[in-house]
C-alpha cells in the first residue's frame, strides 16, 4: 500500500499495529475513520470478544483530542449496535447517525437488504448539567436532524431504519398476499404523520398503466368498513384496479394544506415502496373519495382514569352530512360513540334556501360552516344500535307495544344515543342506564345532547355489580336489558361484551330481572370463532329462545335472548311486528329517518 500511494498520497502512511494498543500518544488525532473493523471484530457476544471490542473503542477515545470525531461505517447489527452506542454515550459523547442512501432503488442493482449507517461519535469536554446529544439525521436530503433524548430511543430510531430497508427489499422482491402497514412520521416531532396500508391484488392483469396508485382517506373516514378494516382495503384494493395500492391515513394533530400538499410530501416516499417492474418515469396516480383531503375540528380532549385519553371532533362523513365522534386514543380506529349535527347558525354564502318538509332536518352542504350545530337524537349512527331496536318487536302484542310502563336497562351509556332514542321515541318508556365511568358521562352531557329527566336515569357504577345487586332483591323489574359495554382487554378475541358479562352465573341474574315475557339483547363482537361459540351455548342454556341478527359488513351480532318461550314468532312474523312498531313510533311527530326500516334490519334474523 504504501508503494501504490507513494506518489500519488506522498503525507499518506501505512503502518502495522493493533488497534486495541497503539504507539500512538494521546490525543494525536482529530479524526478516525473505521470502514468495518468494528463489524469485523464484533462477530459475536462472548466475553472475550466483547473485552477486544471495548479495547479497541477505549484506545481510540485515548487518540483523539477533544472536538475530535471518530466516524464508524456498520451494518449496525444489535450487538454492535448496542456496544458502539453505549460505550461512547457512557464516555458524555455527542452521538449522530448518518444513514448511506445509495442504492435505494430498484434499478440501482444491489440486493442487499440491509442499510449501511455512518456513526459519527464527538469527543466533547463535560460540562456538568449540558444535556448529552443523540441525533438521527433525515434520510431526505436537507431535512432536519432528530434529536432523541436517550440512547435507547437513538438505537430504536436505527433499528426501524432497519425493518423499512427489510420491508422495501421484500416489497420489491415480489407481491405480498398479506396487507402491510407502516407510520411515517413527523421529521420534527417523531409523531406519526401517515399510516401506509399496502395491498396488493395480483389477480389484476397487469398493463403499462395500472401497476401502482396512491389513495388517501379523507380525514375523518378512516373509522369506515371500506378504509377502517383489512376486508375492507381489500375490496378498496380490487375495485380502483391497481396492482399495488397504497392506502394513506391522516393522523389527528397533524396539518395538511390539501392534496396537492400532501403529493408532494409522499412523492418520493411512497416510490420506495412501488413493486418490482415500474416503468421508469412512470407517474404514480394519487385517488381520492372527492376534491378535498376532508374535514376534521378536534373540540375537545381530555382523559379518562379508566379509558385513557380521548377526543371528541366533528368530521364530515360521506357527502354532506356532520358527525361527532368520541374516540379513544388507545384505540383510534374504533368510534365509540356518534351522532349527527344539524346547522344552527349556519353560513351557508349565497346559496338560495331550499323548502325543506316539517320536521325533516337540513342537510350540510360543502360550504357550510358549523357555528352552533345541534345535535340529531332521532339519527342512529350505529348499524347494531339500530338493530338492538329493532328486536323491540318482540315486545309487541298484537302488533302494539305494551299501553302499561315499559322499562328498560341499558349497560353502557356512550354518547347516550341509544337511551335517548329509546326514551324519546316510546313515551311509555322508563330508562335507567349504567355507566362505569364518569367521564363518559360528562361527555354524553356535554358534548352529545344527553340529558336526565324523571323517564331516563344513569347510575354511575360497575354493570356486572348492579345487576348483582337487583338480582339479590328478587324482584322481575325489567322489560327489556341491553348490553352495549366494550372490553378494555385487547387480548380477547371479544371486545364487546367483557368476558365476565357473559358467565353463566351471571347471565343468570340477568335472567331473574327480566319479566316473564321479557327480553335481553346483547351485542356480541366475537371475531374468535370458538369463543363465539361457546358464549352461544352458555346463552342457550339459560334462555329459551334466542334470535341471531348478523350486521352486514360488521362483526357485531345482535341476540335477542326471550325470558320465556311464549315470544317464539317465525322470521316473517318478527318483521311484520317490525313494521307495526315503527309505524307506531312515527306517531311521536319526531323527525323518523328514511333509510332506518326496522323491518330491513331483521331480514337476515335467525332462531338458533
Amino acid at each position: 500500500m504504501s508503494e501504490r500511494n507513494a506518489s500519488k498520497r506522498p503525507l499518506m502512511t501505512f503502518q502495522l499495529m493493533d488497534a486495541t494498543q497503539t504507539t500512538f500518544s494521546d490525543s494525536h488525532f482529530q479524526a478516525v475513520l473505521d470502514k468495518g473493523t468494528l463489524d469485523a471484530i464484533l462477530t459475536d457476544t462472548e466475553e472475550r470478544t466483547l473485552k477486544i471490542a471495548s479495547d479497541m473503542l477505549s484506545e481510540i477515545s485515548r487518540l483523539l483530542q477533544i472536538g475530535g470525531r471518530y466516524l464508524c461505517v456498520s451494518l449496525a447489527q444489535a450487538h454492535v449496535l448496542e456496544k458502539l452506542v453505549r460505550h461512547f454515550s457512557e464516555g458524555g459523547w455527542m452521538v449522530r447517525v448518518h444513514q448511506v442512501l445509495e442504492g435505494n432503488s430498484p434499478e440501482s442493482g444491489s440486493k442487499f437488504p440491509m442499510p449501511v449507517f455512518v456513526f459519527l461519535m464527538t469527543k466533547v469536554r463535560q460540562i456538568p448539567g449540558f444535556p448529552q446529544v443523540f441525533e438521527m439525521m433525515s434520510d431526505e436530503e436537507g431535512g432536519k436532524p432528530v434529536r432523541w433524548s436517550s440512547p435507547e430511543e437513538l438505537m430504536e430510531a436505527v433499528k426501524e431504519r432497519q425493518r423499512y430497508a427489510l420491508l422495501r427489499n421484500k416489497l420489491q422482491q415480489n407481491q405480498s398476499s398479506q396487507e402491510v402497514s407502516l407510520d411515517l412520521c413527523d421529521g420534527d416531532t417523531g409523531k406519526s404523520r401517515y399510516t401506509f396500508y399496502i395491498v396488493d391484488c395480483p389477480i389484476i392483469k397487469q398493463s403499462h398503466s395500472n401497476h401502482f396508485a396512491i389513495f388517501i382517506i379523507p380525514q375523518g373516514r378512516e373509522t369506515e368498513w371500506l378504509f377502517g378494516s383489512e376486508p375492507g382495503r381489500r375490496q378498496l384494493a380490487g375495485s380502483v384496479g391497481f396492482r399495488r395500492l397504497i392506502i394513506v391515513a391522516l393522523h389527528r394533530d397533524q396539518q395538511y394544506d390539501g392534496m396537492q400538499a400532501i403529493q408532494a410530501e409522499l412523492s418520493a416516499k411512497v416510490l420506495e415502496l412501488a413493486p418490482a417492474g415500474l416503468p421508469d418515469n412512470q407517474q404514480v396516480p394519487f385517488l381520492s373519495t372527492g376534491a378535498d383531503i376532508g374535514n376534521r375540528v378536534v373540540q375537545h380532549r381530555g382523559k379518562s382514569e379508566l379509558s385513557g385519553e380521548f377526543v371528541i371532533e366533528d368530521v364530515r362523513g360521506d357527502g354532506t352530512d356532520y358527525f361527532r365522534r368520541l374516540i379513544f386514543l388507545s384505540n383510534q380506529n374504533v368510534v365509540q360513540s356518534e351522532v349527527r349535527l344539524l346547522p344552527g347558525n349556519t353560513n351557508c354564502g349565497q346559496k338560495k334556501k331550499k323548502k325543506v318538509k316539517k320536521n325533516a332536518p337540513k342537510s350540510l352542504d360543502e360550504s357550510t360552516t358549523l357555528t352552533s350545530p345541534i345535535i340529531d337524537k332521532g339519527y342512529l349512527c350505529c348499524e347494531h344500535h339500530k338493530a338492538m331496536i329493532s328486536g323491540l318487536a318482540l315486545l309487541c302484542k298484537n302488533g302494539m307495544l305494551p299501553e302499561n310502563l315499559i322499562s328498560v336497562l341499558v349497560i353502557g351509556l356512550g354518547g347516550g344515543s341509544l337511551s335517548l332514542f329509546i326514551h324519546d321515541y316510546i313515551g311509555n318508556s322508563q330508562v335507567e342506564a349504567v355507566e362505569i365511568d364518569p367521564s363518559v358521562l360528562d361527555v354524553a352531557c356535554q358534548w352529545f345532547g344527553f340529558s336526565q329527566d324523571e323517564r331516563m336515569r344513569v347510575h354511575l357504577g360497575d354493570g356486572l355489580v348492579c345487576i348483582n345487586d337487583l338480582a339479590k332483591q328478587g324482584k322481575t323489574l325489567y322489560d327489556v336489558v341491553m348490553f352495549d359495554v366494550d372490553s378494555k382487554d385487547t387480548s380477547v378475541g371479544m371486545s364487546c361484551p367483557p368476558p365476565a358479562f357473559v358467565e353463566k352465573d351471571f347471565l343468570i341474574n340477568v335472567h331473574k330481572i327480566l319479566k316473564p315475557d321479557g327480553i335481553f339483547v346483547l351485542n356480541l363482537v366475537c371475531r374468535d370463532s370458538a369463543l363465539n361459540e361457546s358464549v352461544i351455548k352458555v346463552l342457550r342454556d339459560v334462555f329459551p329462545l334466542i334470535y341471531k341478527q348478523k350486521i352486514e359488513d360488521e362483526v357485531n351480532e345482535i341476540l335477542f335472548c326471550c325470558s320465556g318461550s311464549e315470544k317464539s314468532l317465525c322470521p316473517l312474523g318478527l318483521i311484520e311486528s317490525a313494521k307495526n312498531l315503527e309505524k307506531q313510533l312515527k306517531k311521536t311527530g319526531l323527525f323518523w329517518d328514511k333509510t332506518y326500516d326496522l323491518a330491513e334490519m331483521l331480514k337476515n334474523v335467525k332462531i338458533i
